[in-house]
């Protein structure tokens, strides 16, 4: 299991109700199953809309649970924003 920091923004922090958090997961699904299970609610609605970075680079289309996660890696979490 690799161990490393989710960054959550803008609606992502406000469901989450934290800038950022631990993981302890193997791939971004097991990261994000364990946001899910520590933030039921608006954050579970939340992520369906979300793209991630992983240490700066896009998930883009690749399946979560093909995404493997470094140790002291960051998932950053962002949410469509809107604006020019």
């Amino acid at each position: 299991m690799a161990k490393g920091t989710v960054r959550y923004w803008a609606a992502a922090k406000a469901a989450a109700g934290v800038a950022e958090e631990p993981y302890d997961a193997v791939t971004l699904a097991d990261a994000l199953d364990g946001a899910r299970e520590r933030h039921p609610g608006e954050l579970v609605r939340v992520l369906r809309r979300c793209s991630f970075l992983i240490d700066g680079d896009p998930v883009g289309t690749r399946g979560h649970e093909t995404v493997r996660l470094a140790d002291g890696g960051t998932v950053e979490v962002l949410p469509p924003f809107a604006g020019g």
